[in-house]
């Protein structure tokens, strides 16, 4: 039985394996696509039409199809691991990519308002729905919090969804930025994991990193309230009492980037990257802390912190590690690597501090990280494990 399994898994093509193949690369070029022509409209080149306009696109896109492609490819793949079943591959898996897919043309399809909003929602519920028949059957209670977030993203996608069908841009707006807070919260989960065992295995170091489980559940506890505090309204106006939570995510994000620090880190880039990226968690919390004091005049500097660094930062760093070594290959990504990871923190420094007419630059570095990360690593994603592992 297990080896007609191997060659069945075999015969799939490479690409359709395992969750992380389609979804790192199509979000990729997504990321790139979508900033390139988002940029484009704010400078005036283009004026595509949408439901609702490209500014309701923009913030849907950039967490519900851009963070959640990347989101659903991870998952997807680590949920194999964490329960030793087989996770979606073939065509289960192009099935779901292809949901996937049709929500991100629908938006320029000339299709009635209705079945745009079932192919948003159709992916992320066919998604969870997957991703709970794995850890529940497995009894993988640890990584019910992971199922608890993803249903509160497509709670908020359903906010976000509801505004744009009823023409109400604040509904809109706080659904997308409870979704933020949420990918935020997801980026602590993964991140708390990985970071420190990645840092642990890329440096030679023997001793694990300690858990501190208080310091995992006060942070997801804090990440939810701050996104139903989003969601209800609360944090759209500034109030000096709302810097609380921001105030303690900041200092718990600090404790962790502490207490995983080496001096090693910055001679390899698959790792100081990942702290890099981590840090932009902590310089949003405090961002948003700042403007409930009066001391930002913008939040969506603090916004745009945790999109384009964090999110964007943990993303780019995450799939350039998890690519090669879920397809065999040494941790050794390409020189070129370093320098797309350097261009994306450059692109979020220049989008939080700079102003509007710096706003280019952004998108620049930014398109060219994701097109270097596509260039060097559509091969890897696209070609057979090099072990002969059929993943």
């Amino acid at each position: 039985m297990l080896l007609l399994d191997r060659k069945q898994a075999l015969a799939i093509a490479p690409l359709w394996r395992l969750g992380f193949r389609p979804f790192f690369l199509a979000g990729a070029l997504f990321a790139l696509l979508a900033v390139a022509l988002w940029a484009a409209v704010l400078h005036g080149l283009t004026n595509l039409a949408v439901p609702s306009g490209m500014l309701a696109w923009h913030r849907h896109e950039m967490p519900f199809g851009f963070g959640l492609a990347i989101i659903a490819g991870f998952l997807l793949t680590a949920v194999q691991t964490w329960t030793g079943r087989p996770s979606l591959s073939g065509r289960p898996l192009i099935t779901l990519f292809g949901f996937w897919l049709a929500a991100r043309l629908a938006w320029f399809a000339p299709v009635p308002l209705p079945v745009l909003i079932i192919l948003q929602l159709a992916f992320i519920g066919l998604f969870i729905a997957q991703m709970a028949h794995q850890l529940v059957a497995a009894k993988q209670r640890n990584n019910y919090p992971i199922l608890l977030v993803l249903s509160l993203l497509a709670l908020c996608q359903s906010f976000t969804l509801a505004g744009l069908a009823i023409g109400d841009g604040d509904l809109q707006r706080r659904g997308v930025l409870a979704a933020l807070w949420l990918i935020a919260v997801m980026l602590g989960l993964i991140g708390g994991r990985v970071i420190p065992f990645f840092t642990q295995r890329g440096l030679g170091r023997v001793e694990a990193f300690a858990a501190h489980p208080w310091l995992d559940r006060l942070l997801l506890a804090c990440g939810v309230l701050v996104a139903a505090l989003f969601a209800s309204g609360h944090n759209l106006q500034a109030r000096s009492w709302l810097a609380v939570p921001f105030i303690v995510l900041s200092v718990l994000h600090g404790l962790r980037l502490w207490r995983w620090y080496l001096p090693g880190i910055w001679r390899v880039p698959l790792l100081w990257s990942l702290h890099l990226a981590y840090t932009w968690l902590l310089v949003a919390s405090l961002g948003m802390a700042a403007w409930h004091l009066g001391w930002l005049t913008r939040p969506s500097q603090a916004s745009h912190a945790l999109a384009v660094g964090a999110m964007g930062g943990l993303i780019l760093a995450m799939m350039a590690r998890v690519s090669l070594g879920h397809t065999g290959r040494p941790l050794q990504p390409a020189g070129a690597m370093a320098w797309a990871f350097g261009l994306l923190n450059l692109g979020a420094l220049i989008r939080v501090s700079a102003g509007g007419g710096w706003l280019g630059l952004a998108a620049l570095c930014w398109g060219v990280a994701f097109a270097l990360f596509a260039w060097h690593y559509a091969p890897v994603l696209c070609r057979a494990r090099v072990d002969g592992h059929p993943g």
